[in-house]
């Protein structure tokens, strides 16, 4: 089912697809285009903290796409406990589904940590340890156990996809952490791709989306200079609506033309 050249399905076939940090913003927009992509029999599994959000994001989707079996998880994914409950989950849910084409994992859950801190700031392990549990740890061992638990399944293309930032690539003055965790991430996936030619990788970097995140940024961000810079680009229009930006991941997906383990920007596309 690979795309060639300007080629390219228009469906990601039968699939279970296992989507974190779903309820709001980039993988909310996420889910509601890729819903259709699925075809008959597919399974979705979104993945999220809050509750609320995630039982409107399921409510849409049961309603649009009837023929796609939904089945959300609320997780705290830096917590064992949530971490096993996502697992549970998929073995449950697609432990029946037969004749699956492809297995689709997004990492997309994440958070800024404080970017209020410089450098000097962070003296506290268990500050740091916290945050690299939820956006570093989880993504690893979520990906890892849901990869183990489908061992040689002939015809079944695996594909795992990293919700990645310029950030994984250049470094902005008081987001340490951030910066940090996009970096690892990106390496951490490359490495998954080197050892497992037959699963294809992807860390894709939506671009500078309008979200809540974005506005924590250029309103929380401990240097005056990062701060003016992302209000400019706010203000002159220069922030992407998540839903054209996913769209790309989609086409992206969909194309499947990608070298394995690469890094693929909004704007190179």
């Amino acid at each position: 089912k690979r795309g060639g050249g300007d080629s390219w399905q228009l469906s990601l076939g039968k699939a279970a697809c296992i989507l974190t940090g779903a309820s709001r913003g980039f993988g909310r927009s996420l889910a509601l285009l890729l819903a259709p992509r699925l075809e008959t029999g597919s399974v979705l599994i979104p993945v999220a903290r809050s509750q609320g959000g995630l039982a409107e994001l399921e409510a849409e989707l049961r309603c649009s796409f009837p023929s796609l079996k939904v089945h959300s998880v609320q997780a705290d994914l830096s917590t064992e406990d949530g971490l096993q409950l996502v697992l549970r989950a998929v073995q449950d849910k697609l432990s029946g589904a037969a004749d699956l084409e492809r297995l689709l994992v997004i990492n997309n859950a994440g958070s800024i940590g404080d970017i209020s801190k410089s450098f000097l700031d962070f003296t506290s392990p268990a500050e740091v340890n916290s945050y690299f549990a939820f956006n570093v740890t989880s993504a690893l061992c979520l990906t890892s156990s849901i990869l183990k638990a489908f061992p040689g399944h002939p015809g079944l293309c695996k594909t795992v996809v990293n919700i990645s930032s310029l950030c994984a690539l250049k470094p902005f003055k008081t987001w340490t952490l951030y910066c940090t965790g996009k970096a690892s991430r990106d390496m951490m996936f490359q490495v998954l791709a080197l050892e497992n030619p037959e699963v294809r990788v992807l860390s894709y970097a939506p671009g500078p989306l309008d979200t809540e995140m974005q506005q924590l940024a250029r309103t929380k961000s401990g240097d005056p200079e990062v701060r003016e810079q992302l209000l400019r680009m706010k203000q002159s229009g220069q922030l992407l609506d998540c839903s054209v930006s996913a769209q790309k991941l989609v086409t992206l997906l969909l194309q499947d033309t990608f070298a394995s383990g690469a890094h693929i920007d909004f704007y190179e596309i």
